[in-house]
């Protein structure tokens, strides 16, 4: 780990990928309180659409290791995550930095759409 909490290989000392699990209670901490952009999917185990999202999610998670972490929020067990950024479709990606919402996607997207997003919004951060 290194001293603002991302995870590194204890061996070679490379960024691995910051993927967690967050909920409700842990949404500002994990989130919010990040000292990396953090990439949020809000989704659900029975959502056709969020499964074909979340593959897509890790990997932008590993090509970016170091500089995102990944914050996957199932909304069935946080709807309060849902409720408060006004969610009405899944999956949800938001991009945080600085403590804040700087851009969102909402619904299944091919993995270059979101890959352009991803990149175009952490540019502007």
């Amino acid at each position: 780990m290194t001293t603002d909490g991302r995870p590194r290989c204890a061996a070679c000392h490379a960024d691995l990928p910051w993927v967690v699990d967050v909920s409700g209670a842990e949404f500002a901490a994990a989130v919010e309180g990040s000292a990396v952009p953090v990439l949020v999917d809000v989704w659900a185990p029975w959502c056709g659409p969020c499964r074909q999202v979340s593959p897509v999610v890790e990997q932008l998670g590993r090509e970016n290791a170091g500089r995102l972490k990944v914050a996957k929020v199932n909304s069935d067990l946080a709807p309060e995550v849902a409720v408060r950024h006004r969610i009405s479709g899944i999956p949800t990606l938001l991009l945080y930095s600085g403590g804040r919402e700087v851009s969102r996607v909402v619904g299944a997207q091919p993995a270059g759409q979101l890959r352009r997003w991803l990149t175009d919004a952490l540019a502007t951060t």
